[in-house]
This record gives structure tokens, sequence and C-alpha cells, in this order.
């Protein structure tokens, strides 16, 4: 019975079954496991104030969030300092990591406490949590909102006070970054083009008088309105910094914080449920539109999420032609024989190498010597300073469509193989051209194998890292490749990457704790768009299948 049960092949069955089942409980298990750490990140967790006894027997009153707690060997606390009278008997001890913020006044973020050593913990509702452009979070209790040093509220109003002055001076800050990034942005790229455009023209012994007093126009034109941005950016600054909070930590130090250093404040502890989802909502939204902040472990992602997108439109708008173009030449024109066979082995072989050699090649060749080039033939005006001769958006693109291109030609010459011959046939009887069949008929048949193809050339390209990293890819891009100056896409730019900045945040932060949080929500978004891109693709080419489904019959 047993043996007729293998020869049926059913086992083979249920190992299949069972290895797929298996693959998808760890998939969904990974991203569960992201999701829950990166997205749990953004919840406002209570604030507790501690009384806490140190090692040397002193107490301490702490304040901070309780992050993450482990078990740790009762001889591991003891080299750590800890006495015996505090471990007890226990062979294991709990540990409490808290993160502590206020980094003006403490040598570090976090904090590991031992469990037991926590005297008493209470949630006072009038603790407030500020987040900050810099130095990371700060807790303690409001005690007062200054003016130019002079004290305006105190009291019971002082939080109502405080809110609004917040409120307020982040609508200037607003109004400051609409002035730096885009007006002042557009006037310094304005000059620098002049710059350029003069260079250009002493080089070409065209630096004539009337081209002095042309320049020189546009340039004081310029210069006026750059000294206009300046003073009301001046004045701005001035008014998102005139005033401050004071705040009483939870040890009995008293901090004045400038209200335009202030993100964000709020009481976790006074908050309802409601309010909660509320706050927690708006603070993922910021995760997607702001620009990061802290060396990237606060803040949002958007520059990121932008280049990832631009690059891999562009990677596809690149490698599609190419690749579809040398599918054709190999299935319908190339003679069969050991030369094409060679090619055929030549692209699969190229689907496996390594990403990075596709870098370092990109880097030597697309940068250096084509990029070199360009920039001597058509900007010596730059030179020293490289245009196209450095990594950038354009390079990063090519070298990814190279990298997925033998996925792209292997995909459509397979889809141009299931077409019958008798389709071919069919139009060559009745009086169409090998191009026209081809073009008119075949090819948009094949076109669900393209977007096959295209489908795992985006899968593949939006998760690369290794080669981006020379040819492109930056911790912190002061501005997008796609902007409003001339010529708007800007294909000479570095840009954000949401894989190298999941590297960066993970590998290279000097805040380790900090960044872990940001580092799954990185992660999980860069599945979500990956996921979205792919999604795109497969509709188009579920309806494309549709259409053509009649005619394959």
């Amino acid at each position: 019975m047993i043996k007729q049960w293998f020869k049926s092949g059913s086992p083979w069955i249920w190992l299949n079954a069972s290895a797929v089942s298996m693959s998808l409980i760890l998939v969904v298990g990974i991203l569960g496991l992201i999701a829950v750490r990166g997205l749990g990140h953004y919840w406002p967790s209570n604030v507790a104030h501690l009384q806490y006894r140190d090692k040397d027997g002193q107490m301490q009153d702490i304040t901070g969030e309780f992050v993450d707690s482990n078990e740790v060997s009762a001889q591991r606390a003891k080299d750590a300092g800890y006495a015996a009278t505090d471990i007890g008997d226990d062979l294991e001890v709990e540990q409490k990591l808290v993160k502590i913020g206020n980094r003006e006044l403490n040598a570090m973020d976090f904090r590991w406490l031992l469990a037991k050593n926590i005297q008493k913990e209470e949630y006072p509702e009038a603790l407030v949590v500020v987040e900050r452009r810099e130095y990371g979070n700060f807790y303690g209790f409001l005690v007062a909102l200054k003016a130019s040093g002079q004290i305006v509220a105190n009291g019971p109003n002082v939080w109502e006070a405080a809110q609004k002055s917040i409120a307020d001076t982040a609508q200037v800050f607003k109004e400051i970054k609409q002035l730096e990034k885009k007006e002042i942005g557009a006037i310094n790229y304005a000059l620098e083009r002049l710059r350029l455009k003069q260079r250009s023209l002493e080089l070409k012994n065209q630096w004539t008088d009337e081209a002095k007093k042309e320049i020189a126009a546009e340039k004081s034109t310029l210069q006026t309105e750059y000294q206009s941005y300046q003073s009301r950016l001046k004045q701005l600054y001035a008014k998102g910094n005139e005033q401050s909070l004071v705040f009483k930590t939870g040890d009995g130090h008293e901090v004045a914080i400038p209200v335009g250093k202030v993100v964000n404040a709020f009481q976790p502890n006074a908050m309802s449920v409601f309010t909660k989802i509320g706050h927690y909502f708006a603070k993922l939204g910021e995760f997607l539109s702001d620009d990061p902040r802290e060396a990237n472990t606060e803040g949002g992602i958007f520059p990121a999420i932008y280049g990832t997108v631009l690059m891999v439109i562009l990677m596809a708008i690149m490698v599609t032609p190419f690749g579809v173009v040398a599918a054709v030449y190999l299935r319908e024109y190339a003679k069969q024989g050991f030369t094409t066979r060679l090619i055929r082995i030549a692209v699969n072989n190229l689907a496996g190498v390594p990403s990075i050699v596709y870098g370092v090649f990109g880097l030597g060749f697309f940068v250096y010597i084509l990029g070199g080039n360009i920039d001597q033939l058509f900007y010596p005006e730059s030179a020293p300073s490289p245009v196209f001769g450095t990594p950038g958006l354009m390079w990063a693109s090519i070298t990814l469509a190279l990298l997925t291109l033998p996925v792209v030609i292997v995909a459509t010459e397979e889809g141009l193989s299931r077409i019958p011959k008798s389709i071919r046939e069919g139009s060559l009887a009745l009086g169409a051209t090998k191009f026209e069949t081809l073009w008119l008929t075949v090819l948009p048949m094949a076109s669900p194998a393209m977007m096959t193809g295209l489908i795992l050339a985006v899968a593949r390209a939006a998760g690369e890292v290794a080669p981006l990293m020379l040819v492109g890819v930056v911790k912190l891009a002061p501005a997008l490749p796609l902007d409003g100056n001339f010529p708007f896409l800007h294909l000479d730019r570095k840009f954000m990457h949401l894989g190298f900045h999941i590297y960066d945040v993970g590998f290279q932060s000097p805040n380790v704790e900090a960044a872990r949080p940001l580092v799954y929500a990185t992660s999980l978004l860069l599945v979500i768009v990956i996921v979205g891109l792919n999604l795109a693709a497969v509709t188009i080419r579920n309806h494309l299948r549709e259409k053509y489904r009649a005619l394959e019959g």
C-alpha cells in the first residue's frame, strides 16, 4: 500500500503543499514582525516617572518611556556592578530599557534599569513629551511660557498657551522652509546658471561688453530679490525663536527650550484612546511626508520614497525597449545556431552576476568614462566640478537597467516563443510584411510576457542597494531630482533611496536604539512600494492578457 501510495505521487503533492505553506507562513510572519515593530513605534506610549535605586544604593528620579525588556543571568548582573542584595537568589533577573531623552542633561538617550530596583512607578498626567528638531525627545513638566525672557503664561493656562505658541511657530517655520527651498533655492540655482553662462562665454571668446551688461543686470535683479528674501528670513527666524518653554525635569532641573526648536508637544498620560489614535495617524503622515532629521533617526522619509519610485520608473523606461528589441532579434531575426545559443547562455549567466559588480562597472564606465566625456564635450564651463562625471540619478537608473536587462530578455523571448506559428503565417498570407506582422500582431500578443519581465525587473531593482552606493545614492540629498527649476528633471543629481536608508540607519547610525524602529518602519514601506509597483504592472499585464486571449485561442 505504501509503495503504491508513493508511486501515485501523492506524497510529493503533499510535500509541495507543505513547503509552499511554510514559505507563506514565514513571509507573513516576517512582515507581521516588521509591521508590529515599525508601526508600533508611532503609538504615543505613556511616560513613567520612576524612583530608582542605582548600583551605589542612591535613589534617582528618572522619567522616560519603557521601550523593551529582557532577562539576564544573575552573574551578568553582578558583573555589571549590581549588589547581591539587588539580585537575590534568582538565576535570572529582569531589566527594562527606558528611553530617557533629555540629551543636554543625560549622556545617552536610553538606559537599562534593573526591574527589582524600581522602587516607585507612576504616570503623572502633567508629564510632557517634547519632540524637537535637534537633540531628540525631552521629558518634563511644563512650568511657564516666556517671550523675550519674560513670563507670559504659567499656572493652569500654560498648556493651552504653549500649544498655541507651538502651532503659530510651526506656521512660521513652514514659511521659512518655503522661502529657503523654493524662493531662495530658485535664486541660487539661477545665479549658478548665470555663472556657468558667463564661464561658457569666456571659453568661447564671446565675453563682450554687451554680454557683461546683460549678465550684470540679471545678476543685480536676482541679488536684490535674494536680499529681500534674506531680510524676510531673518525676521521669521527672530519671530520663531522669541518664545521659549520652561520645563522642570523629574529630578528637579529647569530647562528652557526655544519654541522654534519644538516640532510637537503632547501629554500621553492624559490622552484618551481616540486622541492617541489621531496622534498616531498624524505621526504616520509625518513619517511619509516629511524630510528626515537627527541623522535620519527622526522625522520622515519622503525624499527616499520619491527617489526610489523615480529611479524605478526611469529604469523601467530604459530597460523595456532594449530588452524587447534584444529578445525580438534573438527570436525573430537571428539565425538559430551556435552563436545564438552562446548569446542566450551569456544572457542567462548575466542574470547571476552579483549586483555589486554592476555597480563597479557603472562607476567605471558610465560615471568616469561616459560621464567624464559628456562633461568635456557639453559642460566645459563647469570644470573642475563634474556634472555627469559624478554619480547621479541617470547613472543609477542605467546601471539597474543593465542589471535587470537579462530578466526582460528571457521573459520576452519566452512570450514570443509561445505565439503560434500560424498567427505569423496568416498575417504574411494576408499581405503584411514581416515588420508589420511583428509590430501589429506578434508584439501585442507577447505584451503580457513583456510585462512579466518588467515586473521581475522592478521587483529586483527596487530592493537593490549595493550598486546604488557606487552610482548615485546618498545619505541625505539637499534637493529632489525633480523640481520646478529648468530642466525640471535633474538626471545629474544624487538622490535618496529606501534600501540605502535602511542600511544607513541600521548600520551607520550613532544611536542604535533610536534607529531600530525606523529600520522596521522603512523596511515595511519598501515592501509596500515594491508591491505597489508590481501590482500596477500586474494589472496592466492582466488587462493585456485578456485583450489578446481570443487571438491566442
